[in-house]
This record gives structure tokens, C-alpha cells and sequence, in this order.
């Protein structure tokens, strides 16, 4: 070092431990387990209003809002999973359909406007049957992922495996309402997650 910044270095020492400078410690803990940070990424979502909405509209949006809320609540609780999503009312489509996008489009039909469909959408935007490493994982009528395939041996047992098709999977994919349970639904989330980290 020359003489110059050593004597700079040792002036800008000697200010910062004088009086009245505040200086940030150095952490001497270890880092939190990861399962006590903070998710890396969050899902966020809007919903894509009319100005001078309609009755039909109105009761569309509360349900949609209770929906996504809902569903985007676990997702972010579960998951470190982040996306940002746009949704529409739009009642010419026959249920719901996600896209990877960040698009979600609730149509006309209110029974579809529930937690489960949100959750299944949500998970078509991260990229379950819409991404290009879907193909490759899931084409072959089986999920062939390491992190997933293990997770659901974990709920079902060794034999269990995710099978696929159609863009979809099965089980835990909440692909129908009759797959509806606070806990298959979390199961749903955590497989998603594993499917991402297994290159979705």
C-alpha cells in the first residue's frame, strides 16, 4: 500500500470509532435454517377491472378476489416461489385457464371461482404443463424429476409416483373439485415448488 492511502485509511479508521459515529456490528450468529427465513420470492396478483362494473361483474370479482387471496396466501406461506399474475373476468370461458404468461382467466361459471381452481391456475402460470421443461419431465405420462417424485413417495408411500398428461398432474395436482383438502392442497404447493427445483 502506498503512504498516502495508508494514512487515508488510518484517518478514516480513527473517524469512525470517535464519538457520536454509530458503526454496524458484525454478525456473530449463524445464519437462520432456512425454513425460518423469509421466502426469496412472492407471488403477487392483480385483478383487471371494468370502470362502471355490472352487477355480474361485481359478484365475479368478489368471488375471484376471495379466491386468488386464498390461494396466493399459501402459496407464499409454502412455497419461495415468485410470479406476477394478471387476472380477468372473462365469462365466455367455459372454467378457468392459466397461462405462463402471469395470465389467469376466471369465466362465467361461479363454481369454479373457489381456492382450488386458483391454486391449479396459479400453478399453470409457474409452468406445470405450460413450461418448456414440462415435456422433458413430465412427457412421458410420468414425472421423471428427482425433488418432486420424491416428495410424493414421502405423502403416499415408495410406490407412489406423479403422473402426467394433458398439461396436468395427478395426485395432488387439483385438477377437479372432488381433490379438495386443506392438506392435499398444501401437498399441491410444495409439490409445485419441487417441480421447479427439478427444472420445470
Amino acid at each position: 500500500m502506498n503512504p498516502r492511502k495508508a494514512v487515508i485509511a488510518t484517518l478514516t479508521a480513527a473517524l469512525l470509532t470517535g464519538p457520536g459515529v454509530a458503526q454496524a456490528a458484525t454478525p456473530r450468529t449463524a445464519p437462520a435454517p432456512a425454513r425460518d427465513r423469509a421466502a426469496a420470492a412472492t407471488i403477487t396478483w392483480s385483478l383487471v377491472r371494468a370502470s362502471n362494473p355490472t352487477e355480474d361483474q361485481r359478484t365475479a370479482y368478489d368471488a375471484i378476489t376471495r379466491a386468488m387471496n386464498a390461494a396466493v396466501a399459501r402459496y407464499n406461506n409454502l412455497s419461495d416461489l415468485g410470479k406476477t399474475i394478471t387476472v380477468r373476468y372473462e365469462p365466455g370461458v367455459p372454467t378457468a385457464d392459466g397461462n405462463i404468461n402471469g395470465t389467469i382467466r376466471f369465466g362465467g361459471n361461479r363454481s369454479y371461482m373457489n381456492e382450488r381452481t386458483a391454486l391449479h391456475e396459479i400453478s399453470h402460470t409457474i409452468g406445470v404443463g405450460t413450461s418448456s421443461g414440462w415435456p422433458r419431465l413430465g412427457g412421458s405420462g410420468t414425472w421423471t424429476g428427482g425433488q418432486a417424485t420424491a416428495l410424493v413417495k414421502q405423502y403416499d408411500g415408495s410406490g407412489a409416483k406423479i403422473s402426467t398428461g394433458g398439461g396436468h398432474f395427478w395426485p395432488y395436482g387439483l385438477n377437479y373439485d372432488n381433490e379438495w383438502s386443506n392438506a392435499a392442497a398444501d401437498r399441491h404447493v410444495r409439490i409445485v415448488a419441487a417441480m421447479v427445483r427439478d427444472g420445470l
